[in-house]
C-alpha cells in the first residue's frame, strides 16, 4: 500500500481471548482495551465510534495513542511551560534519539513540509520571515521529480515557492539555478526517475538543501535513521501514524541551521507563516513519549504478533465454504506491514468484496475496511485486542449470510 492511498487500504483483524493474553505479553505493541469512561462523549455528541480495520488515515483520526502518550499528556496538562524552552528541550532529546543535529515537533508532516520549505527560503532573515509568502522578486523554486507530485506538495506552494518538475539526474541538474531553494523527495512515490543517492548527490553538488517526506514510512523502525545517513538535510515523519503519538503532531529533523530557521517560521513566534500551525505543550511531551516508546519496542515480537493475527483470522474465515485467505506484506515504503487477503467463490457466496465493506461500515459498531474487485483486505495492526474477534465475527457472519 502507498501512503494515504485509501483505495489500496488494509482491513480488519481478530483475536481470541487467549491470543489477547499472548499479545499483552509482548509489552507495548498493542493498546489495551480501555476502561469504560463514566461519560460517553461519543454518545453525548452523536459521533459514531469506528473500528479501524484499515491503515493509518487522517480522516479516521490516524492511530490510537499509546498509554505512555496519554500519560505524558495528562501528567503535563496541569502546569504552564515556556514554549521556546520546551521545544528546545524536546527537540534536543529527539535529535539525540534519532542521531541527528536537530529536531522539532510540528503539527504533522504537512506542516513539516511547509516549515522546511520556509526555512530553505528565509533562513533566519527576520524580514523574509515577515514577508513570506509574498517575497518581492521571482518566486523561489523547489525541485521535484515529475512522478513525485502529490496532493501534499501544496504545502510547498503555500510558502510562495514554485515547483519545478524534472525527470532524471541530468534534467534535475539543468533545472537548478539561483532561484532554487530546495529539492523535495516523496519517499512513497510509486516511481522514481532519480534514486535517493543521486538526488542527494546532485543537490549537494549545487549546495541545495534536500527534504525527504517519509510520513507513513515506519515500520521498519530503521527508516527513522536510514535517510539522514543517505544525506538528506531534512526528513519528516508523521507522529500520529505507526509511531502512535498525537494525531496532530509530527517530526521534522536534520540540519541544525535548517531546523533553527524552521522554528523561526513557526509558533510561538507571533507572525510567521507557521503561526496557525501551533503545537501545544501536551502534544510536544506526547510526541517525545511516543518516539521513545516506539524506539524501545520489541519490533520483532510485534511483527510476529501481526503475523499471528492474520493466521488466526484466516482460520476463522476459512470455516466458511469456499473462503480462502492469504497473509500479504505490502512492500512499502508506506504502510509496510502484514494484512490478510480474503477471497471466495462468488457463485457460492453471493456478495462482492465492496458490499462486505459497505456492510461492515453500516453495522454496529461501524468497521472501516477495504476491498478490491475480487478480494477483501483485512488489516491487523490498528485493532485493539478486544476488537479483533468483533471484526472476525462480523466478516464471517456477513459471508455466511450471503451463502
Amino acid at each position: 500500500m502507498k501512503r494515504r492511498d485509501i483505495l489500496k487500504g488494509l482491513t480488519i483483524l481478530p483475536l481470541t481471548s487467549g491470543f489477547v493474553s499472548r499479545a499483552a505479553s509482548l509489552g507495548k505493541p498493542i493498546q489495551p482495551s480501555p476502561v469504560k469512561p463514566e461519560r460517553d462523549l461519543f454518545k453525548e455528541l452523536g459521533v459514531t465510534p469506528v473500528i479501524n480495520a484499515s491503515v493509518t488515515m487522517t480522516f479516521l483520526s490516524g492511530s490510537l495513542m499509546l498509554p505512555e502518550v496519554l500519560e505524558a499528556i495528562n501528567s503535563t496538562s496541569h502546569d504552564f511551560a515556556n514554549m521556546y524552552e520546551l521545544q528546545d528541550k524536546v527537540g534536543a532529546r529527539i535529535a539525540e534519539m534519532l542521531h541527528v543535529e536537530a529536531a522539532m515537533v510540528t503539527s504533522g508532516a504537512a506542516c513539516a513540509i511547509l516549515l522546511g520549505t520556509a526555512a530553505a527560503i528565509t533562513g533566519t532573515d527576520a524580514e523574509k520571515i515577515k514577508l513570506l509568502p509574498n517575497l518581492p522578486g521571482p518566486r523561489p523554486e523547489v525541485i521535484m521529480q515529475k512522478t513525485h507530485r502529490y496532493l501534499f506538495d501544496q504545502a510547498v506552494t503555500t510558502t510562495g515557492a514554485k515547483i519545478i518538475e524534472v525527470e532524471g539526474p541530468d534534467e534535475m541538474e539543468k533545472a537548478i539555478n539561483d532561484r532554487t531553494v530546495m529539492a523535495l523527495f516523496f519517499n512513497a512515490a510509486e516511481k522514481s526517475s532519480i534514486s535517493h543517492a543521486d538526488f542527494v548527490a546532485v543537490a549537494k553538488k549545487h549546495n541545495i538543501p534536500t527534504f525527504l517526506d517519509a510520513a507513513a514510512d515506519v515500520p521498519p523502525v530503521e527508516n527513522l535513521f536510514k535517510f539522514q545517513k543517505i544525506g538528506f538535510d531534512l526528513v519528516t515523519f508523521s507522529g500520529g501514524k505507526m509511531i502512535r503519538g498525537p494525531q496532530s503532531a509530527g517530526l521534522l529533523f536534520g540540519r541544525k541551521d535548517l531546523i533553527t530557521a524552521a522554528r523561526a517560521n513557526h509558533s510561538p513566534n507571533e507572525a510567521p507563516i507557521g503561526r496557525p500551525m501551533k503545537v501545544n505543550k501536551e502534544e510536544m511531551f506526547g510526541m517525545y513519549a511516543a518516539l521513545k516508546a516506539y524506539l524501545e519496542r520489541d519490533h520483532k515480537k510485534e511483527w510476529e504478533d501481526w503475523l499471528q493475527r492474520t493466521k488466526h483470522i484466516g482460520s476463522q474465515l476459512e470455516a466458511v465454504q469456499s473462503v480462502k485467505t492469504e497473509t500479504t506484506i505490502d512492500p512499502g515504503p508506506a504502510n509496510a506491514f502484514p494484512s490478510l487477503k480474503v477471497t471466495w467463490d462468488q457463485d457460492k457466496i453471493k456478495i462482492k468484496p465492496q458490499q462486505v465493506v459497505a456492510a461492515l461500515k453500516s453495522g454496529t459498531p461501524s468497521i472501516v475496511a477495504n476491498g478490491g474487485a475480487d478480494h477483501l483486505t483485512i488489516g491487523v495492526v490498528l485493532l485493539r485486542p478486544d476488537q479483533v474477534d468483533i471484526v472476525a465475527g462480523r466478516v464471517k457472519s456477513i459471508l455466511q449470510q450471503a451463502t
